[in-house]
């Protein structure tokens, strides 16, 4: 809901229509259904993903864990402005851009994929499909591999994690 004049309103359904942004009734139920769960699935989700960064942080293919909360919260920020860690993390790993694709095509559990926060774990190598069109000097290392945690038991995504990355 916008809030604005009756002009802009007009404006805004147009622009709405257009572009897609209109949910069919099952869509909007689905959402509606869906939200009901969120807080819960998030937790479980931001859980393994807390659980699966501490794991990677050790592990000798890894060069660097990219996760809020991995070394704690030392300026509070995380605490400040969200309810947990979430579910998205990212690992920069020896070995380059080989290594990156060797994970990101080993891995079984994951779906090689780009789309995010859903509940089925993902994982991609931004450097070959997201951010190819990003000049290279805010583009992310070929090396790193970012990842979304799902729903998924976390003892078998490590164990998928762990085969790809041997």
């Amino acid at each position: 809901m916008i809030a604005c004049d009756e002009e802009t309103a007009v404006a805004l359904r147009s622009v709405r229509v257009i572009t897609g942004a209109v949910l069919h009734p099952l869509a909007a139920y689905l959402l509606h259904r869906g939200l009901q769960t969120l807080p819960l699935r998030m937790r479980a989700q931001q859980d393994s993903a807390a659980r699966i960064a501490a794991w990677l942080a050790e592990h000798p293919a890894v060069r660097e864990v990219y996760y809020p909360g991995i070394d704690g919260d030392p300026r509070g920020i995380v605490a400040r402005q969200m309810r947990g860690t979430g579910a998205m993390l990212s690992v920069s790993l020896h070995g380059g851009y080989a290594a990156a694709s060797a994970l990101t095509s080993g891995v079984r559990l994951f779906s090689h994929a780009v789309s995010l926060g859903g509940v089925d774990s993902l994982a991609d190598l931004p450097a070959a499909l997201t951010h190819r069109p990003v000049p290279a000097e805010v583009r992310p290392g070929a090396d790193v591999v970012r990842i979304s945690i799902g729903l998924e038991d976390v003892d078998d995504l490590i164990a998928d994690l762990d085969q790809a990355l041997r």
